[in-house]
């Protein structure tokens, strides 16, 4: 069964920066559209940033302007480089096919934006 492994997300302050990063197996990396999705407690899991093949991004409204979303085709990885933090940013931060396949979900990384 294939995964995708995340890694990256720790405890930051308000307006500090992360990088997450996603590693892929090629069979997937190089077929689908990736997504970054979050889900903070109680609420439910939304998209919040996509790339194409290609290199198409698009991202949700309560993001764009401070996350970016990019994709090295050769290590298999996409990244989400996270700045200007805001404690409603916390959540488990997970890679994924966009749409999604739940046969793909990994362990997600934690980040907490607080002081």
């Amino acid at each position: 069964q294939e995964q995708l492994v995340e890694s990256g997300g720790g405890l930051v302050q308000p307006g500090g920066s992360l990088r997450l990063s996603c590693a892929a197996s090629r069979s997937i990396f190089s077929i689908y559209t990736m997504g970054w999705y979050r889900q903070a407690p109680g609420k439910q899991r939304e998209l919040v940033a996509r790339i194409t093949t290609g290199g198409t991004t698009n991202y949700a409204d309560s993001v764009k302007g401070r996350f970016t979303i990019s994709r090295d085709n050769a290590k298999n990885t996409v990244y989400l480089q996270m700045n200007s933090l805001k404690p409603e940013d916390t959540a488990v931060y997970s890679c994924n096919t966009a749409p999604f396949r739940s046969y793909y979900w990994g362990q997600g990384t934690q980040v907490t934006v607080s002081s």
